[in-house]
């Protein structure tokens, strides 16, 4: 994969996240700032999600640890289990908003 193609598919992934936060209707704030999706949680914890261009990963951030994806098989994967980018993420955001808060995705 080029460098244009992992950031295309970068930029879609994370306004993917940012559709289903607002469909979720979960109170998460979030903001995108080059490269880095930032979720914040009514209780002050955060969730980052940052592209890693030089490994073409996505790296996420959360209260149960730090994690890292890459793009196979048409979805993003974790490096050291396998498990897909946006079923975990629908872990790690129902634990820290409080709610049960499910991401569609895949790309």
């Amino acid at each position: 994969m080029t460098d244009t193609e992992f950031n295309q598919l970068v930029d879609t992934t994370l306004a993917q996240i940012e559709q289903a936060v607002e469909a979720s209707g979960a109170d998460i704030d979030f903001e995108i700032t080059a490269g880095i999706l930032e979720l914040e949680f009514e209780n002050g914890s955060k969730i980052i999600i940052n592209r890693q261009s030089v490994n073409h990963e996505l790296w996420v951030a959360a209260k149960s640890g730090g994690f890292h994806y890459t793009f196979r098989d048409n979805a993003w994967h974790n490096t050291r289990d396998g498990s897909e980018l946006f079923a975990a993420l629908g872990r790690y955001v129902s634990e820290q908003a409080g709610e049960t808060v499910v991401f569609g995705g895949g790309s």
